[in-house]
């Protein structure tokens, strides 16, 4: 629950700390003195969007940092899952604002973003602001009551993924139709194209064969001539291999005087032997080199239909042809055995919907039970609260098919009369009922939460006298649950059932105005719910009863 609330540079504050008690609190002032402030700053902490007009003229930044007691509420998986520092006890979130409009926020002295910020504000404070009685006209609020006092967290989250797993099947069976028509659409086309490209019988690496091929028969004549050429060079007459051969005898015949001729000839007969085989080598190519303008042609137009084949499909290799081919072959696959496909899409998806349907039973059973104890509960409540004849229904009517929530409508109906018919809640309700309603249920479901702290902002609003002491005592009993409630009001009846009482007060200055607020002492408090009573002037009649509903209060 809060402990402590320190708030630096913000509006009208400069600096502002205070310390708050377990229990019920209050918390009153006249109007502009600065509660509304109070709650902004605080909802800054809770994550709510930073604006830069709120600090404070002339200084550099604001800081609101409050203080924490954890320890009654098993926080622990929340830091540890996060990486954060915690004692198991305390806990001190804390955001800092700049003129630019930026913001940082912390906490335990960790930065963290904003958004976890807000994760963790929202499982330690809940306010109820005036604006949150319309939450009662929308029906995921509705149905979030219910499954608050059904305790089905874990049962919800089941379905939720069950649903997910069946949106995920009714999708994938959705776009299958779709490719599949689509696919169907162009099955001539396909077929059409796998047809010439497997008439075309392509092989790997045949282009770069034909290329080469056709340089050749292009040139056969000159390479042809060329080759006959260097055979005469090497093996005619006087030619490169008679030399040699001479050479070599003469060295040979050297080496009786002179011995070291000896080598010289082995290495000229290694090079006549050579160039004699090098000889024969060209002279055969040469003859089986022959210009072939048919074969040619062939080649030619074999590789044409490879380029068009090429241009026609975007690519520049038969590689990639070959691997169109298997594509356009894949797909005359699927097309062929689309009907199989589909069909076991189709029993997916009825498949995860019948285990969607079954756990949405399991939901509707138990917010059937919950709604019958908010029912109960509810006319419990309100009937204290100035509403004898009331009459309070939760209706659960089946939705067309289940959506991300069940398969549950809900509706809470009202009627505070007898004779009156049940109607939504929204459409009947006056304003001073609608709040004893958001009262009701937020005791009601309270008790089903480990909420450490709820701040009702002005529930009290078009209700007065004996009503307003009942609905104080709702909250009176509310805090008194390991829970810390604070209630910002206008009511003496209410500021007199605190166990603490908070003032804020605002001071004009020559440099400008600042908001305040300090806890009462009883005197204090007698003088405050006095001027509530009868204004600005205090009346020893005022001071009466003020100190009577003070020592009321404490009876109870």
């Amino acid at each position: 629950m809060l402990q402590s609330l320190f708030i630096q540079n913000y509006a009208l504050i400069d600096t502002l700390d205070i310390q708050f008690q377990p229990g019920f609190s209050v918390i009153t002032g006249e109007t502009g003195a600065g509660k509304s402030i109070i709650l902004g700053a605080i909802g800054l902490l809770l994550g709510q969007r930073a604006d830069s007009k709120a600090i404070k003229n002339g200084t550099a930044k604001c800081v609101i940092e409050a203080r924490f007691d954890l320890g009654p509420y098993g926080m622990e998986d929340f830091f540890r899952r996060n990486d954060l520092e915690f004692d198991g006890q305390e806990c001190i979130i804390r955001r800092e604002v700049m003129p630019s409009g930026k913001s940082r926020a912390f906490i335990n002295d960790t930065p963290v973003q904003v958004g976890l910020l807000k994760e963790l504000g929202s499982m330690l404070i809940d306010i109820h602001s005036q604006h949150q009685n319309l939450l009662l006209n929308q029906e995921d609020f509705q149905l979030n009551v219910i499954d608050i006092l059904a305790g089905d967290k874990e049962e919800l989250l089941r379905y939720k993924a069950l649903y997910a797993d069946y949106r995920q099947a009714e999708k994938a069976l959705e776009a299958a139709r779709k490719e599949t028509e689509k696919a169907k659409e162009e099955e001539d086309y396909i077929a059409f194209q796998l047809e010439q490209l497997e008439k075309a019988g392509l092989r790997e690496g045949e282009q770069e064969e034909l290329e080469q091929e056709a340089e050749l028969l292009a040139h056969a004549e000159d390479i042809k001539q060329t080759l006959y050429q260097a055979d005469r060079m090497l093996d005619g007459e006087q030619g490169l291999v008679d030399v040699l051969k001479d050479a070599h005898h003469l060295i040979d015949n050297l080496q009786r005087i002179y011995p070291d001729a000896g080598e010289w000839a082995q290495r000229l007969e290694s090079c006549h032997i050579e160039l004699k085989d090098l000889a024969g080598e060209i002279a055969a190519r040469a003859e089986q080199i022959e210009f072939d303008p048919e074969r040619l042609q062939y080649v030619n137009e074999r590789l044409n239909t490879l380029y068009d084949l090429q241009q026609k499909h975007r690519t520049d290799s038969v590689g990639e042809l070959l691997r169109i081919e298997e594509e356009y072959r894949g797909k005359l696959e699927a097309i062929n055995h689309s009907d199989e496909h589909l069909k076991a899409l189709q029993a997916r998806k009825e498949e995860t919907y019948a285990a969607v349907s079954a756990q949405a039973g399991r939901l509707t059973a138990l917010r059937r039970e919950a709604a019958l104890e908010a029912e109960r509960q509810m006319k419990e409540k309100l009937v204290p609260l100035g509403i004898p004849n009331v009459r309070f229904k939760v209706e659960l009517t089946p939705k067309d098919a289940p959506d991300g929530t069940g398969a549950d409508r809900i509706n809470f109906l009202f009627s505070a009369n007898k004779s009156g018919q049940l109607q939504p809640i929204s459409q009947v309700a006056s304003g001073g009922e609608v709040a004893r309603v958001m009262l009701s249920l937020k005791a009601m479901i309270s008790g089903a939460v480990k909420l450490p702290t709820i701040i009702f902002d002005e529930i009290d609003t078009g209700v007065s006298g004996s009503i307003a002491e009942k609905m104080a005592r709702i909250m009176h009993e509310m805090g008194s649950r390991n829970r810390q409630v604070i209630s910002i009001t206008h009511l003496p009846q209410i500021a007199a059932m605190g166990t603490a009482h908070y003032k804020v007060y605002k001071e004009d200055h020559a440099d400008g105005t600042t908001s305040h607020i300090v806890r009462l002492d009883e005197q204090g408090r007698i003088e405050e719910i006095a001027h509530m009573l009868s204004g600005s002037t205090l009346t020893e009649a005022a001071v009466s009863n003020a100190k009577e509903l003070l020592r009321h209060s404490k009876n109870i």
